[in-house]
């Protein structure tokens, strides 16, 4: 969430910050204006009255002020006190307008941030490794796993429905596997800590970093008010609601491993067949609390922590600096990772890694203080994919695929898949 101070104070920057996501920042920051004037109305004319209701009560202290004069200022005492009251809550009352407007409103992109459409204007910023030569076509994911025997969309179907998987077998081993690759990385290799957090939250965590209002449709809910969580990046940034941290434990870097909920609304028929959009799915997420000062350092070795994933995989891919138009709705800069699948002849997501500055700090309320007796500071938080653990097998499979049906895996992998180095359709 913006701060509207900051938003009526760079109105210029407002306007065209929001203007490049596609939005009328004209007609939003005046409608901000207008709230705000509103609300300092009530503020003055309730400090007005107040003023008015110390100078009445003075009366009855005068000595030498007349019975016409105490029997006026009573009279009038009576309905000052309802008068106050009633601006102090309108202008309560305006102030959670002006909260509720902006919690609808996405983060400002960062000054870097090309200004662009939709995905067709994001950026490259380099291509990593080549994709396999194949002397034969090279089949779907899908296809590749059912004849394999390691996915079962059918018994998912009948037990959950439609975009749901089964696992089976080296499937299933191959999904444990890469979780404890990535786990092992991010903390043995690049310092994160590992934490497991609940899979159900509050609506105030989800508030907390972005999802809600703005994304309720693509929630799962519970009857008692809780949601599953869409990424465990809700979980672990809201480790730190309503705290203030010490400018010495920043940063403050977290990997997780969740499963993630989503009702996919908006997807609106891409990926249906496969591993690629599904209900549920499982990641390794790596979460950051930083200073101001830092952040665009941490992003920057954030995507190199997701990308050393992708080598040690031996999996061709491209970082992408995603455009104005293409950013995520808390995000300030976002670098999508995008792998390169032969099945799909093309290029996918499989992580992406962005910086939402304070925006998520100011709607959990996590602060830190620079310095005793220095005025405290939001943090900055940042979340990134390392990685989404069914797009990994994804890629996995597409360019692992041989001529006979079989599928290499990484020798990085081989260990954790107990030695194994082919996936055969005998298993």
């Amino acid at each position: 969430m913006l701060d509207s101070k900051t938003v009526l104070g760079r109105r210029e920057e407002a306007i065209q910050s929001w203007a490049s996501l596609g939005l009328d920042g004209v007609a939003i920051v005046d409608e901000l204006a207008a709230l705000d004037s509103a609300r300092k109305k009530h503020l003055q004319a309730h400090d007005e009255e107040k003023h008015r209701q110390s100078q009445l009560s003075a009366i009855f202290r005068d000595k030498s002020a007349s019975p016409d004069d105490v029997q006026e200022a009573r009279l009038q005492l009576r309905t000052l006190g309802d008068t106050i009251k009633e601006h102090a809550n309108a202008a309560k009352d305006v102030e959670q307008a002006i909260r509720d407007r902006l919690m609808e409103l996405p983060n400002w992109p960062h000054e870097s941030v090309v200004t662009g459409p939709d995905e067709t204007a994001n950026e490259l910023i380099r291509t990593v490794g080549e994709p396999p030569e194949l002397d034969f076509e090279p089949k779907p994911h899908w296809e590749v796993a059912e004849q394999l025997g390691i996915v079962d969309f059918e018994a998912a179907a009948r037990i959950s429905g439609a975009r749901f998987v089964v696992y089976r077998g080296l499937g299933a081993r191959m999904e444990r596997a890469l979780m404890n690759l990535m786990l092992d990385m991010h903390t043995g290799d690049h310092g994160y800590q590992e934490t497991l957090t609940p899979y159900l939250v509050k609506r105030e965590c989800m508030e907390g970093t972005g999802q809600l209002p703005k994304f309720e449709d693509d929630a799962f809910q519970t009857t008692d008010g809780l949601y599953l969580i869409p990424t465990s990046e809700v979980s672990v940034t809201n480790l730190h609601r309503e705290e203030m941290l010490d400018a010495s434990d920043l940063p403050k870097k977290y990997a997780a491993y969740s499963s993630c909920f989503r009702r996919e609304a908006g997807s609106y028929g891409r990926d249906v067949k496969g591993l690629t959009r599904v209900h549920q799915f499982q990641k390794v997420e790596m979460i950051k609390l930083c200073t101001p000062e830092s952040s665009y350092d941490e992003l920057e070795s954030m995507v190199v922590n997701a990308e050393a994933v992708l080598q040690r995989l031996e999996l061709p891919y491209r970082v992408m600096a995603l455009c104005t138009g293409d950013l995520g709705f808390a995000s300030a800069k976002t670098y999508d990772l995008e792998v390169w699948l032969p099945g799909h002849k093309g290029y996918r997501e499989i992580s992406s890694c962005s910086n939402c500055e304070s925006y998520q700090a100011r709607r959990a309320q996590i602060r830190y203080r620079p310095a005793p007796g220095e005025k405290p500071r939001y943090v900055h938080t940042l979340n990134g994919s390392g990685l989404a653990i069914g797009r990994t097998i994804v890629a996995l499979l597409e360019n692992g695929q041989q001529a006979d049906g079989s599928v290499r895996i990484p020798k990085a992998l081989q260990p954790y898949m107990g030695g194994v180095e082919t996936l055969t359709s005998n298993g």
